[in-house]
C-alpha cells in the first residue's frame, strides 16, 4: 500500500516517517566496522541496487576507485534535493541549502566566498584558540572526575566552540544546538525527525544572519556581509552557516570520541599519539580519518541524464550514493586488513573520508587540526585514562549519517 502510494503522489522525503529496511546497511555498523554486505558488494558488485519504495532507482558504490569516479564529476549529477520536497512535511524545499545540496554555478560562487577562510595559513591562526578551547575542556574532564562522559565535557565543546568562534555565533545556545545537531543526521525515525532537526536548526542561523546584517561581527558572516554586501542572499548565507556549522562540529566530535576508543585498544597507539613526533601524530589521524569514515555516506547524487555506469543502465533521475566506509575499507587502495586500525599503514592518505570533488569537505584542514591538537593533549594530560565502562557496553549510533558514540564514560 505504501509502495502505491508513493509511486501515485510521489515522496516528501521530510515527511518519510520510516527508513526501509534495505536501505539501512549502509548505516549500520558491528561496532567500528561497516556489516558483512557492504564488503559483499564492493567484492561482487561495482554498483548494488538499493530496494527503495520510491519512483526513482537507488544505487549504492562501495569501491574506491568507484566512489571517486562518481565523486568527481560535475557534469553527470546534481547534488539538488529540493526537488523532492512538496512543502507539506516538517521541511520544505525553502530549508534546503548549503554547499552539498547546491549546483554550479551558485555552488562555484559560494564556496569560492569561504574558502580562503578555509586555506592552511589562515587556520594556523586559529591553533592558539583551539588549543586553548582544548586545554579548557581537559580541565572539565579533570574537575568532573572519573566516570565523567568525554563526549561531553571533550568531544562535543572543543569543535563546537572553535565553529561558534570562526563564523562569530553565540554559542549559549550550545545544548538546543547540540540535540538538533544529532538529530538531523539521525535516521533512526525516520525523515520527518531529521528534516524537522534541519528545518529548526535553520531557523537559528536565519535568526544569526538577521543579526549580523545588522551589526556585522567580527567572524566568517560579519565577513562575508561586509565584503558581499546585498550580493549574497539572506537564504545562502544561512545555508553557507549551516554547512559549515553542523558539518564542522557534529563530525569532529565524533572522531575525538571514537578516535580515543581506538587508541585505547592498544597502550602502544596511545603511547605513539602520546610521544610521538608531529609525523607520528599526522600519520595517526590519517589512519583514524580512513578507519572510522565517521561520515558514512555522501552526499546523494541525482543523475543528469541516461548513462551506463559500471555496467548498469542508469536513467535520468536515479540516485547514485557512494559509501566512504566502504570506500575506505577497499584492499585495492587501504592495502593488506582493510578493516583493522593500522597506524603504519602505507599509504596513509588518499582516503575519501571527507569526500572528493568539487563537494569536498571545505573544512577538512580544520578538523585534521583540531585532532592533532586535541588527541596529543588528551593522552599527555591524563597518561592513565581509561574506558570507565566495558567496551561492549558503549552505545553507538546504529542508523546515523554521522557515526557516533552516545555516551563515552572514562577513567584517568
Amino acid at each position: 500500500m505504501l509502495v502505491k502510494r508513493i509511486q501515485k503522489n510521489g515522496i516528501d522525503l521530510s515527511a518519510l516517517s520510516f527508513i526501509p529496511e534495505q536501505t539501512k546497511i549502509p548505516l549500520q555498523r558491528e561496532g567500528m566496522d561497516a556489516l558483512p554486505e557492504i564488503a559483499q558488494w564492493r567484492a561482487t558488485e561495482p554498483m548494488h541496487k538499493l530496494e527503495l519504495p520510491f519512483t526513482f532507482t537507488a544505487y549504492l558504490v562501495t569501491g574506491h576507485e568507484e566512489a571517486r569516479t562518481v565523486l568527481t564529476d560535475r557534469d553527470s549529477y546534481s547534488n539538488d534535493i529540493r526537488h523532492l520536497f512538496h512543502g507539506d512535511g516538517p521541511a520544505t524545499a525553502d530549508d534546503i541549502g548549503g554547499l552539498g545540496f547546491t549546483d554550479p554555478p551558485l555552488h562555484t560562487r559560494l564556496r569560492k566566498i569561504v574558502t580562503p577562510e578555509f586555506t592552511m595559513r589562515r587556520m594556523a591562526r586559529l591553533e592558539p584558540m583551539i588549543t586553548e578551547f582544548v586545554e579548557n575542556q581537559l580541565d572539565a574532564l579533570e574537575a568532573a572526575g572519573p566516570g565523567a562522559d568525554l563526549c561531553k565535557t571533550v568531544a562535543f565543546p572543543i569543535p563546537f566552540q572553535t565553529i561558534c568562534a570562526l563564523l562569530g555565533l553565540d554559542y549559549a545556545d550550545r545544548d538546543a544546538f547540540a540535540k538538533l545537531g544529532s538529530d538531523r543526521f539521525d535516521a533512526t525515525n525516520g525523515g520527518a525527525a531529521a528534516f524537522g532537526a534541519v528545518s529548526d536548526q535553520r531557523k537559528f542561523l536565519f535568526d544569526a544572519v538577521a543579526r549580523q546584517r545588522l551589526e556585522p561581527g567580527p567572524g566568517l558572516l560579519g565577513q562575508i556581509i561586509r565584503d558581499e554586501g546585498d550580493a549574497i542572499s539572506d537564504f545562502d548565507l544561512a545555508g553557507l552557516a549551516d554547512g559549515i556549522f553542523t558539518g564542522g562540529y557534529e563530525t569532529t566530535a565524533g572522531m575525538i570520541a571514537l578516535g580515543t576508543i581506538v587508541l585505547l585498544r592498544d597502550p602502544a597507539y596511545a603511547d605513539l599519539m602520546r610521544n610521538g613526533t608531529p609525523e607520528d601524530v599526522d600519520r595517526v589521524v590519517e589512519e583514524l580519518l580512513r578507519y572510522l569514515s565517521v561520515v558514512q555516506v555522501a552526499f546523494p547524487r541525482f543523475a543528469k541524464q541516461d548513462m551506463l555506469l559500471f555496467g548498469q543502465q542508469v536513467k535520468a533521475g536515479d540516485v547514485i550514493l557512494a559509501s566512504l566506509n566502504g570506500a575506505n575499507r577497499d584492499p585495492k587502495v587501504a592495502g593488506e586488513r582493510p578493516d583493522e586500525f593500522d597506524p603504519a599503514r602505507v599509504p596513509t592518505s588518499g582516503h575519501l573520508a571527507f569526500g572528493h570533488g568539487i563537494h569536498r569537505c571545505i573544512g577538512a584542514e580544520l578538523a585534521r587540526m583540531e585532532l592533532r591538537i586535541a588527541l596529543p593533549r588528551l593522552f599527555k594530560r591524563f597518561p592513565d585514562l581509561a574506558l570507565a565502562v566495558p567496551a561492549e557496553e558503549l552505545t553507538f549510533r546504529q542508523l546515523s549519517f554521522v557515526f557516533g558514540v552516545e555516551e563515552l564514560p572514562v577513567t584517568f
